[in-house]
């Protein structure tokens, strides 16, 4: 008895160090490897899927370089991993950089020159380009060329620089910040929707061959059930119950082991960690169920206003534990019942 005690003591402390740390660089590693490399290994999207499919196989039989492709929705959900299948399935090279990495003109046009015919540039972040980086990637995008400034003041002119033909695909969690002359220079836009969990369950259980890990069905099963919606969520839930599986000597991932794991990690049967859980009794504790600002609540919690708007606020609203009013979000009886809190009135 006192050697599981101890067994489980040390698991215990090995997850909440591990949670504290936040993602590792074997994390990191191990998110790439688990990325699917061509289209027939994607899960999920299905339709945004089947029309890049076409559109890449169209460009590649006329042998034109394919259309800008922007890709929104929250993180998390595969937009990355798409931009380097474009690239793979193109037989191309990618050049991947971020909206902030991109502080001043002359960088962007540095990026575009060393391109070659058919790369892909890759933007994440792309609603938080610098306006004037965007008035260069305009030309860019649209003529295949770049307007170099010579000159100062009364003397300066305009010098247009041809460049390579391009592929440009941005990504996005914000695409209501995007200017619209950006927007509309993109040949195709896909928003990415979040998973149901047979699709994650499919996910996880190839990300655990990949592992070498052991899992039932009922054990890919739980950890899609918690994941959000979301496979990145999926293949780090699955990497913290691989941890508590080995510590607990425990050969195969089972329902028991997999909810053992998630709520020493406390993710409870929602998905909801912690701030989720938080969130949603800010509302309803200090705001008396709303309607309450994204500033407020942020202040309330202690978490930034674009976090909660970017990461959190997104799966809440879709699973219907909150909802978004003119005057602010307000909690539903879904997330009372959730809390085990009561309210007299009407709820949403």
């Amino acid at each position: 008895m006192k050697d599981k005690a101890h067994t489980a003591e040390t698991a215990a402390a090995a997850a909440a160090r591990l949670a504290a740390a936040g993602p590792s660089e074997e994390d990191r590693a191990l998110d790439l490897s688990l990325r699917p490399r061509v289209l027939g290994e994607f899960v999920g999207q299905e339709r945004t899927r089947k029309i890049l499919g076409m559109s890449i196989e169209a460009a590649r039989q006329r042998g034109e370089v394919l259309d800008h492709v922007l890709f929104s929705g929250p993180p998390g959900l595969g937009k990355t991993s798409l931009a380097h299948i474009i690239a793979r399935e193109r037989g191309v090279s990618m050049r991947a950089t971020s909206g902030p990495a991109i502080e001043r003109a002359g960088d962007l046009a540095a990026i575009v020159s060393g391109l070659e015919e058919g790369d892909v540039l890759f933007i994440d972040e792309i609603h938080r380009l610098a306006r004037a980086v965007e008035e260069v990637l305009y030309p860019a995008m649209e003529d295949f060329e770049l307007n170099i400034v010579v000159g100062k003041g009364m003397g300066a002119r305009t010098m247009p620089l041809a460049v390579k033909p391009f592929t440009l695909v941005g990504a996005t969690t914000r695409s209501g910040l995007l200017s619209a002359p950006l927007r509309d220079r993109f040949g195709q836009h896909f928003h990415l929707d979040f998973y149901d969990r047979e699709e994650l369950t499919e996910i996880v259980a190839r990300s655990a061959r990949l592992l070498g890990v052991r899992v039932d069905d009922e054990g890919a099963r739980e950890i899609a059930r918690r994941a959000r919606g979301t496979p990145r969520v999926a293949n780090r839930l699955l990497r913290r119950v691989r941890d508590f599986a080995q510590v607990n000597e425990a050969a195969t991932v089972t329902r028991e082991v997999a909810v053992g794991g998630l709520e020493l990690l406390e993710i409870d049967a929602c998905g909801f960690d912690r701030m989720d859980r938080a969130i949603l009794a800010a509302i309803i504790d200090k705001f008396d169920g709303g309607p309450v600002g994204v500033e407020s609540l942020a202040a309330a919690v202690g978490e930034e206003a674009d976090t909660i708007g970017e990461v959190y606020e997104p799966y809440l609203l879709q699973e219907g534990f909150i909802a978004r009013t003119a005057r602010g979000r307000v909690a539903t009886a879904r997330a009372y019942s959730h809390l085990g809190r009561t309210r007299r009135g009407t709820l949403l």
